[in-house]
């Protein structure tokens, strides 16, 4: 008499097969910023150096609107600040873009310089500050909504003064503030640069993309201003201080010396805790964590280095 198998084909799965469950998009959030704007130099007897942009701000916490990542590996790119400006006197580099999908954030621009470069900054995501009598940079370039960023302040009156003498130069813009306008008189102090904004996508608020300040005016080594909150760097005199590694804050300005390089930027992606192990990046620089959030464990995939993030 034959007998029945009693395994059905449905039942593949006790021979070592399995099904294969197709992986389902999952929407993340995201924090983009870019690469801050190099901090300008101004090589003669009376003005300083503006100070650079803060590079371009784009979040989608919270609140916003997410990014639907499906099966397959997606590259990131985190842009550099701009490279140190050692002369001739000019306006600062500018950053470099930070990309995730389909956010761009925009490098911030370089701080204004003469007599050898434009003296009201470059624009940017955050525009550098001005040296001279001119106005600084335009941020928000392009523009995108909500605005990544905000425009340099102006420079200082040029008419020669007293040596000592020298007129100060306006801070770079930031994420959430245009940098500060210079003194007008000869004589008068650089302004701070713009203060950048505050984001708890880790678990906790991080303040990023910070303006630079502007440099001190030759004779005044007490008129530079100070970095916007979010790692910009201080301007300076001969030297302006650099901005904070992946904060993307701009750079001081310098008089004589050197302009300060632009911090680099960062890229932060946070998924729902339960498709984390679904998730992987690459180089080993960048990080994958996890955070507690009002629903449960959120995973965290921090980016300080170009690379990609693998899901499924």
């Amino acid at each position: 008499m034959p007998l029945n198998s009693t395994r059905g084909a449905a039942s593949a799965k006790g021979f070592g097969f399995t099904a294969d469950i197709p992986v389902q998009p999952v929407d993340v959030d995201y924090l983009v910023v870019a690469g801050g704007g190099t901090g300008g130099l101004r090589v003669d007897n009376f003005d300083a150096g503006a100070g650079g942009g803060a590079g371009g701000y784009r979040t989608s916490f919270p609140g916003g609107t997410k990014i639907t990542l499906s099966k397959g590996s997606t590259p990131i790119t985190v842009g550099g600040g701009g490279a140190a400006n050692t002369g001739p006197a000019t306006a600062g580099g500018s950053g470099n873009d930070s990309i995730f999908s389909t956010i761009t954030s925009t490098g911030g621009g370089g701080g204004g310089g003469l007599p050898g470069g434009p003296g009201n900054g470059l624009t940017g995501g955050s525009g550098g500050g001005a040296t001279g009598n001119n106005t600084g940079a335009a941020g928000n370039t392009p523009p995108v909504s909500p605005s990544q960023g905000n425009p340099g302040g102006t420079g200082g009156n040029t008419s020669p003064g007293p040596t000592p003498g020298g007129s100060g130069a306006g801070g770079g813009g930031g994420a959430s503030a245009a940098g500060s306008n210079s003194g007008t008189p000869v004589g008068g102090s650089s302004g701070p640069g713009g203060a950048g904004s505050a984001n708890s996508i880790l678990g906790s608020p991080v303040t990023y993309a910070g303006g630079g300040g502007g440099g001190a005016a030759p004779g005044r080594p007490t008129g530079s201003g100070s970095g916007g909150p979010g790692g910009g760097g201080a301007g300076g005199a001969p030297s302006g201080t650099a901005g904070t590694v992946n904060t993307g804050g701009g750079g001081g300005g310098g008089t004589i010396g050197t302009g300060g390089q632009g911090g680099s930027g960062i890229v932060i992606i946070r998924a729902p805790g339960a498709s984390g192990p679904k998730f992987s990046v690459s180089p080993g620089t960048n990080t994958k964590t996890t955070s507690p959030a009002p629903d449960g464990a959120a995973t965290i995939l921090t980016f300080t280095v170009p690379g990609s993030v693998t899901y499924g």
